[in-house]
């Protein structure tokens, strides 16, 4: 059996992790694009995946032609955001998990690219307590300190410096959706465990210390981490 270094805290990615709003994002900027007669495609959503939001914006707009700027793209999306991102559901196994680890006191931060504006549409209505439940959240595309996206470090790096007993990065365990996420967490030097799209070419999870179809199927005791108690 493989066996991997035990940690001590826990990072969480948010959206199509905890959260089923990649597959939202899809239909927020397609809704968008029908305007230009563009399809947005699971090949340019995958190079997006942990970006931040204005550097989804440039990469859409260079990759499709579009006659916007990245402001004026932000804000045809922050109305359709607006109208979906309210009714996120929560992934199969986040809760369990999350609570869990909350429970057993094993401390844990979210370190999501959304901008916390972002975050509250989708959190808000429906899942206040449950993330109610993290010491920390690191917004990527509203905090100053993270000043490079996924798949740079600098989110993740910053996560791990909040908690009060700033734990060195191979103490720090990192869930992730995104091939850039799972790169992010490799170059801040933390292992990382990948829930990705079915879709996602199987050469692209490789840098992954864990691969999983669900959450349903982590087992916490691999990572020295107290076990679920059924």
């Amino acid at each position: 059996m493989t066996t991997f270094k035990p940690v001590t805290h826990v990072l969480f990615d948010m959206d199509g992790l905890i959260l089923n709003t990649e597959e939202l994002y899809t239909v927020a900027y397609q809704n968008v694009l029908n305007d230009y007669g563009k399809t947005y495609t699971f090949e340019l959503k995958t190079k997006l995946m942990g970006f931040q939001s204005h550097e989804s914006a440039k990469t859409i707009i260079s990759e499709l032609n579009l006659p916007l700027t990245p402001e004026e793209f932000n804000e045809a999306t922050k109305k359709q955001f607006e109208l979906i991102f309210p009714d996120t559901q929560v992934m199969p196994g986040a809760k369990r998990l999350i609570e869990h680890l909350h429970k057993h006191n094993v401390p844990i931060a979210l370190a999501t690219s959304s901008s916390i504006e972002s975050y509250e549409l989708k959190v808000n209505k429906h899942h206040q307590e449950l993330f109610s439940l993290f010491q920390y959240k690191t917004f990527g595309s509203s905090d100053a300190e993270v000043q490079r996206g996924k798949p740079y470090p600098d989110i993740f790096l910053v996560s791990a410096k909040r908690f009060p007993d700033k734990p060195q990065p191979h103490q720090c365990l990192v869930f992730e959706d995104a091939v850039n996420g799972v790169k992010a967490a490799r170059a801040a030097g933390m292992q990382v465990v990948m829930v990705p799209d079915p879709r996602t070419d199987k050469c692209l999870t490789a840098e992954a210390t864990l691969v999983l179809n669900s959450l349903e199927e982590f087992k916490p005791e691999l990572f020295g981490l107290p076990p679920f108690d059924n």
